[in-house]
């Protein structure tokens, strides 16, 4: 009987089915994450594990040659005596850029979320520049900003000389960041929007009824329930800022001297002009390091920043 059993035990698990509801339901999920899991694999990962196998070797594009050198290009980096100034210029561009961004974004948010006749107009306008392309909105710019631009133009109409924006130290970075914000400020404004638009109004009558000031319920209520996206939004534009690259290439080419070349640009230059492959990389590597640990630190921060996570 034992042997009976034991035999049709056997016959039962051959002829069980390979193709179960379990498995045919991980096969379907495997199948619609495929794409992304491709794209991943074909555009992150596996050109992060080059650009490190590069920043180990020097690349002569001319004499076809690629020379390992180990942790030279590290030590150039430590050596660099520009890195700094270039640090310092990224960090400048970085903070105006999230500053100015979120805090116009808000303000003009707060601003359309108010129902009035004609608003989605007004939303349209603030929000078309995120669609233009972006060389073409930086040429334009870059026109504007010129000593004989139409800003200088329009300075002269009320007796005031312009200066050249784009070629003096004092004014080529401010020139390039409120240039960013025009661009970008649209996009933090629909998210900001979208955020006050579910704040429940049941909330704001409870403050009026208790006699709260405006500006009490903006900091009491409005602020804590839009964290979220506060903490979205900075992430977004902290990581866009320390990526801008086209701007300074139309506009100021990283002058004058290398007071606007931002981290970006600088690793094009040493890459792109000075053909310094692995140096390029390495600066690369540093960008991600920088990049990584910004995101960490905001990340970490999240539950005294976002109000669900206190």
């Amino acid at each position: 009987m034992a042997v009976a059993r034991d035999h049709i035990r056997s016959e039962g698990r051959a002829s069980s089915p390979f193709w179960t509801i379990g498995r045919r339901d991980s096969l379907a999920g495997f199948l619609f994450i495929a794409p992304q899991l491709i794209g991943i694999i074909g555009f992150v990962l596996i050109p992060l594990g080059l650009v490190f196998w590069y920043s180990l070797h020097e690349w002569n594009v001319l004499a076809n040659t690629f020379t390992y050198t180990g942790t030279q290009n590290y030590r150039m980096l430590i050596e660099d005596t520009n890195l700094l100034e270039v640090l310092g210029a990224t960090a400048i561009f970085s903070a105006g850029l999230v500053i100015l961004n979120m805090a116009l974004a808000l303000l003009l948010a707060v601003l359309l979320n108010q129902k009035l006749a004609g608003i989605t107009i007004f939303r349209t306008l603030f929000f078309s520049p995120v669609v233009v392309s972006l060389v073409a909105w930086t040429i334009v710019w870059g026109f504007l900003l010129q000593k004989n631009g139409g800003i200088n133009g329009m300075l002269q109409l009320v007796g005031i000389e312009g200066p050249n924006w784009l070629r003096e130290e004092t004014t080529a970075m401010i020139s390039v960041i409120v240039v960013q914000v025009f661009k970008n400020v649209g996009l933090n404004m629909i998210l900001f929007l979208a955020a006050l638009q579910g704040v429940p109004n049941e909330l704001y009558e409870a403050a009026r009824i208790d006699g709260a000031p405006r500006f009490k319920q903006f900091r009491r209520i409005t602020l804590p329930l839009i964290s979220p996206t506060i903490l979205l939004t900075s992430i977004i534009t902290i990581v866009g800022s320390l990526q801008v690259f086209a701007q300074i290439a139309v506009l100021t080419q990283g002058g004058p001297g290398i007071s606007t070349t931002v981290l970006v640009y600088y690793l094009y230059q040493q890459a792109f002009q000075f053909h310094l492959f692995g140096y390029g990389s390495t600066l690369s590597i540093l960008l991600f390091v920088i990049v990584a640990a910004l995101t960490f630190a905001q990340w970490q921060m999240r539950k005294r920043i976002v109000f669900y996570e206190s």
